[in-house]
């Protein structure tokens, strides 16, 4: 492990120096990968392993929509994609990549697979840290781990084509085989990590569920909504609230930040901003701390454990949740947004 400054607090990281791609492949030959679930994260992680000459199969409800998406990455039937079932009992390390829903469905059928001397691997620690709720629970004579990337499994893909990796927590939950360590590690450089970081399945669970509710989605797109919704209030044009909302911060701010930081952005903008955001960021922190204090607390108690099974297993969820989908997608605020992409140069040009 290398040892990281990260701002007076000292870090162990894992790096592609202190674990190659060839120790990994080193580590799972003669392994045979399973990566149960074809949904969000499933795709990105089982090709990157596969192009990195990893043996892994896939597990996909046949009929499904992820399966035929399955069949159109490469995977073929009956060879290096299954049932869930088949697919669990030919492997030695098995990714449960299933929905945190669907793996409290799924869980007791996979338990006759999980046989001694096998590797069970979560991308999330939901269903370990909240074992009460999805009964969850390991049999002993097994290795648990976790390897979550810290993105979504499109730019799990992504970064692996563009030649960068995405960084990764790693956890070890039960090392029965003296080897939990080593394969962790291989399947995270496998799946394309760029660098890794440890945790626990509950720090990363309280973490990733905090995050997604609060700056990587929720509290972002509740704030360009009001940012939104008060411009147009005082007359200016759809176009103009867009732009000065998401695009500017999508199309070049967010990714000054991305290679520097937001220190650097605030020392590299006009004074008339710095002033501002100066003055104006100690009132939003302000606003919003007892929001993300209530938040923390939810995901800490269970209850958004409890929400997100209650709701994701209704027989209606899958209509309930395209309406409240269709109702962002169809609102003024995004319509803009798709007219707004279309003007961007590169796709103007593509069109001539």
């Amino acid at each position: 492990m290398a040892k990281i400054d990260f701002g007076g607090v000292i870090e162990d990281v894992v790096t592609r120096e202190e674990f190659s791609l060839a120790q990994a492949r080193e580590v799972l030959a003669g392994e045979t990968v399973a990566v149960l679930g074809y949904g969000v994260q499933g795709p990105g992680q089982s090709l990157n392993m596969r192009d990195n000459g990893i043996k892994v199969i896939v597990g996909q409800r046949a009929g499904s929509k992820s399966y035929d998406k399955a069949i159109a990455d490469g995977w073929v039937s009956g060879e290096t994609l299954f049932e869930l079932e088949e697919a669990a009992s030919r492997a030695t390390i098995i990714i449960y990549l299933l929905s945190d829903a669907g793996q409290k469905d799924f869980w007791l059928q996979l338990l006759p697979h999980l046989t001694p001397g096998k590797a069970l691997g979560f991308s999330h620690g939901f269903s370990i840290t909240y074992k009460e709720q999805t009964g969850v629970i390991p049999p002993e004579g097994i290795d648990v781990f976790l390897v979550a990337p810290k993105g979504s499994g499109l730019s799990v893909r992504r970064n692996f084509l563009d030649g960068c990796g995405i960084n990764s927590s790693y956890a070890v939950y039960q090392d029965y085989t003296g080897k939990a360590q080593d394969r962790v590690l291989a399947i995270a450089m496998a799946v394309g990590s760029g660098y890794l970081f440890p945790t626990t399945f509950e720090k990363e669970v309280y973490s990733d569920l905090t995050g997604e509710r609060g700056v990587l989605m929720g509290a972002l797109a509740g704030i360009m909504e009001a940012q939104y919704h008060e411009l147009r209030k005082h007359g200016h044009s759809p176009s103009e609230a867009f732009n000065e909302t998401v695009e500017e911060l999508t199309q070049s701010l967010i990714r000054l930040v991305a290679e520097n930081g937001m220190d650097w952005m605030f020392a590299n903008t006009s004074t008339t901003a710095q002033r501002g955001a100066l003055d104006w960021k100690g009132k939003f922190r302000q606003a919003v701390e007892p929001v993300f204090t209530e938040l923390y607390q939810a995901v800490a108690s269970g209850e958004e454990a409890r929400i997100v099974l209650d709701k994701n297993s209704r027989p209606d969820y899958r209509e309930k949740l395209e309406e409240e989908l269709a109702q962002i997608a169809d609102s003024e605020m995004w319509q803009a947004g798709k007219k707004v992409r279309q003007l961007r140069p590169e796709n103007m040009s593509s069109k001539k």
